[in-house]
C-alpha cells in the first residue's frame, strides 16, 4: 500500500502516531499538575483509607490517578502502546531510510532550509534514543507500581501516588536526570510539533511560521507541568515546603 511503502506515507503515519503521543503527554503532564495543586490547598499526600476510586478525602491527584485507573483507560493502553511502538518504529525506518537515500549520515530528514537549521531537526533520532531509553526507567517508577500489578496481577500495587512522588523525586540527581529528560522531549516535541502539520500540507509561509510558535507554545507547556511536579515533590520529600 502507498502508505506504507512511501516516504510520505510514512511520515504521515509518524505524524498521526505523533499527534496521538502530544495528546497523551499534555493529558499526562496536566494530572501530574494536580500534584502542585494540591500543594498550594494543603492537600498534598492525602489519600483516604479505603481503596475506592475517587473519595471524598483524596487529593486532585490522587483523584488524577483514579481517573487513570478506569476500565475504558485501561483500554486504552494497549492502543497507547502500540502507537509509541508505531512512533519509534517509523521513526527509525525513516532515519535509515534517509541515511541510505542520501548515500550517508547526514541527520534527521526534513522539508526545508529553515526546518534544517534547527539543531533538534538534525538529531531528532538522537533525541528519540534518549527520550526512548528513560522512558523504560520512568516506567519502574510509576507504571509498573500502579497499573501494571492492577491489569496483570504482577508486582505490588501502590495505591498512594504521593509517596511514589516522594521516592521518586527525593534525591536532586533523579530531579536532575528527568530534568535533562524532560529538555530532550521538549526539543523533540518542538520540532515534531510543526514536522507534523508540514506533513499535512500546513506548509505555507504564514502558517507555518504560526505553527512553529504553537508548537513552542506547546511542548514548553508540557514541560513546565512535568517539571514542575518533579521540582515540588523533591520540596515536599525533602521537607522544604509545607
Amino acid at each position: 500500500m502507498f502508505i506504507f511503502n512511501s516516504s510520505i506515507g510514512k511520515k504521515f503515519i509518524q505524524a498521526v502516531s505523533g499527534a496521538f503521543l502530544v495528546f497523551f503527554l499534555l493529558l499526562h503532564g496536566t494530572i501530574n499538575f494536580f500534584s502542585v495543586i494540591d500543594s498550594f490547598l494543603g492537600r498534598y499526600g492525602l489519600v483516604a483509607a479505603d481503596e475506592a476510586l475517587f473519595s471524598k478525602g483524596d487529593g486532585l491527584f490522587k483523584l488524577g490517578c483514579d481517573f487513570m485507573s478506569l476500565p475504558i483507560v485501561d483500554i486504552m493502553v494497549p492502543v497507547l502502546a502500540l502507537g509509541f511502538i508505531v512512533h519509534v518504529v517509523y521513526g527509525i525506518w525513516l532515519t535509515v531510510s534517509n541515511i541510505i537515500s542520501r548515500g550517508g549520515y547526514k541527520r534527521y530528514e526534513v522539508g526545508s532550509k529553515a526546518a534544517a537549521d534547527s539543531w533538534s531537526a538534525q538529531n531528532m533520532a538522537v533525541l528519540g534514543v534518549i527520550v526512548l531509553g528513560i522512558i523504560f526507567f520512568h516506567l519502574t517508577h510509576f507504571w509498573a507500581r500502579m497499573q501494571l500489578p492492577e491489569m496483570f496481577g504482577i508486582g505490588n500495587f501502590e495505591n498512594n501516588p504521593y509517596l511514589l512522588l516522594n521516592l521518586t523525586f527525593g534525591k536532586w540527581w533523579m530531579v536532575l536526570i528527568y530534568l535533562i529528560w524532560f529538555a530532550a522531549i521538549w526539543l523533540h516535541l518542538n520540532h515534531g510539533f510543526w514536522s507534523m502539520f508540514q506533513t499535512v500540507g500546513w506548509n505555507g509561509k504564514t502558517w507555518f511560521k504560526r505553527v512553529k510558535v504553537i508548537g513552542t507554545i506547546v511542548a514548553s507547556i508540557i514541560i513546565l507541568l512535568f517539571a514542575a511536579t518533579a521540582v515540588n515533590a523533591f520540596l515536599q520529600s525533602n521537607g522544604l515546603i509545607a
